[in-house]
C-alpha cells in the first residue's frame, strides 16, 4: 500500500507530490492533460492586487513557503524555474502616485512597495509618471516546471498519464484502491476539471477564462516586468509575454478573436513600437467566487481529499496549500477557515 494516489499534475498536484516526497511518503500521479491553466500561465508572484493596491491574503506567508518548494524542486530536478524581478507598476497620473504612497504607509503593505518611484525611461514606453516597485516579485517558468517535473516523476515510476476514471475507485476501510493501486489517501487536484468528479463536483468552483500572447518586439528594451492594464514579461531576445483577459462566461480553452482584440489595444496603449503575435495561448483558471481555495477532506469519505480553487496566483498558493493540506492529513492540524471548502457546505448539502 502506498501513501498517496494524486489526481493532476498542474502547480496543485506537484506541489503535494513534491512534499509527500520530501517527507518520505509513497505516491502515484495521474495526468491526462485535459487543464492547461498552470501550462500556460504567466507565473508571476506579486503580493499586492495591483488594481486596487491592496494585499495579497496571507502574502508573506505563502511568500515563504513558496521560497522553500521552490528551493526544494529545484534541487531534486536539477533546474532553474524560479526568477526574481521587479514588477514596475506604470502610474497613469498624479493621482496614482498619490494612491501608491498612501498604500505604502499601511503596516501590511510597506514591506512590499517601494517609497521611491521609478523614472527609468525604457525604449518603446512612455511613461511621464513613472513607475512603481513591487518588491519581492518575480515568475515561475510553469511550462519548464512542469515538463520537467512530469519527466522527473515518469522517470521513478511515479507519473501514469490517463484518464482517471473515477467509478473504479473502491473505498477500503484502510483507504482507496484504484485497478490495483491501494492507497491510504487520494488526492483530487484536476483544476477546472473538479466539474467532472462525482465526490467534490457540488462545490462552487466558477472558472475563469484567459488569454495571452507570446509577442516579438525587438525594439521594447526592459528588463522588469511592467504591469497596468496587462502585465509584459520579458523572456530575452525580444520576446515577450503578454497577458491577460478576464472572462467568465466562456469555459473552453481556445484562443478567441474577442480575446485577441482586447490583448492587442491593451498592448497598443502601452508600448509605443512594432510587435507581432508569436503565440496565442487559452485556458480556464480554477477560481472561487470569495478568492479563497478550495481545500480538505469529503464529508463523507476520510480518505478523499480537494486541492483546487487556486485561481490567478497558483505559482504563490499551491505550496501552502499542499502543506495545509498535508499537515491536515498527517497531522490532524485544522485548516483555516478561509480555505476549507466546508465552508460552503451548509449552502451546498444542506
Amino acid at each position: 500500500m502506498i501513501d498517496y494516489i494524486i489526481v493532476g499534475a498542474g502547480l496543485a498536484g506537484i506541489s503535494f507530490a513534491e512534499l509527500a516526497l520530501a517527507k518520505d511518503k509513497n505516491i502515484v500521479v495521474f495526468e491526462n492533460n485535459s487543464q492547461n491553466s498552470s501550462q500556460i500561465a504567466g507565473g508571476l508572484y506579486n503580493p499586492v492586487i495591483l488594481k486596487r493596491f491592496s494585499e495579497v491574503w496571507n502574502a508573506a506567508e505563502q511568500l515563504e513557503e513558496m521560497r522553500l518548494f521552490y528551493q526544494s524542486i529545484q534541487k531534486r530536478i536539477d533546474i532553474n524555474v524560479d526568477h526574481s524581478m521587479a514588477i514596475l507598476r506604470k502610474f497613469s497620473s498624479i493621482e496614482e502616485q498619490n494612491n501608491w504612497f498612501l498604500a505604502a504607509d499601511k503596516k501590511n503593505l510597506a514591506p512590499f512597495l517601494s517609497t521611491s518611484l521609478r523614472f527609468e525611461h525604457y525604449s518603446g514606453i512612455q511613461s511621464p509618471f513613472g513607475f512603481g516597485e513591487v518588491l519581492q516579485t518575480g515568475y515561475v517558468d510553469t511550462a519548464l516546471l512542469l515538463q520537467s517535473y512530469r519527466t522527473y516523476l515518469n522517470a521513478q515510476n511515479l507519473l501514469l498519464v490517463e484518464d482517471f476514471q473515477y467509478k473504479d475507485i473502491q473505498l477500503t476501510s484502510s483507504g482507496v484502491e484504484y485497478h490495483g493501486i491501494q492507497a491510504r489517501h487520494l488526492i483530487f487536484a484536476e483544476g477546472f476539471g473538479l466539474h467532472e468528479n462525482p465526490f467534490f463536483n457540488f462545490l462552487p468552483l466558477d472558472g475563469t477564462k484567459g488569454e495571452l500572447f507570446i509577442i516579438k518586439a525587438p525594439l521594447l528594451k526592459i528588463d522588469v516586468i511592467l504591469n497596468t492594464s496587462v502585465f509584459i514579461l520579458p523572456l530575452g531576445d525580444g520576446y515577450f509575454k503578454v497577458g491577460a483577459t478576464y472572462n467568465w462566461k466562456d469555459k473552453t480553452a481556445l484562443p478567441t478573436d474577442e480575446g485577441k482584440k482586447e490583448l492587442m489595444e491593451r498592448i497598443a496603449e502601452i508600448i509605443h513600437c512594432d510587435f507581432e503575435i508569436v503565440s496565442h495561448f487559452a485556458g480556464v483558471r480554477p477560481t472561487v467566487r470569495d478568492r479563497r481555495p478550495l481545500v480538505g477532506t469529503h464529508h463523507m469519505y476520510p480518505q478523499l481529499h480537494v486541492l483546487n480553487g487556486l485561481g490567478t496566483r497558483g505559482v504563490m498558493l499551491s505550496p501552502s496549500m499542499a502543506k495545509a493540506l498535508f499537515d491536515l492529513i498527517e497531522k490532524q492540524v485544522p485548516l483555516p477557515f478561509e480555505i476549507n471548502w466546508r465552508r460552503f457546505q451548509k449552502k451546498y448539502l444542506g
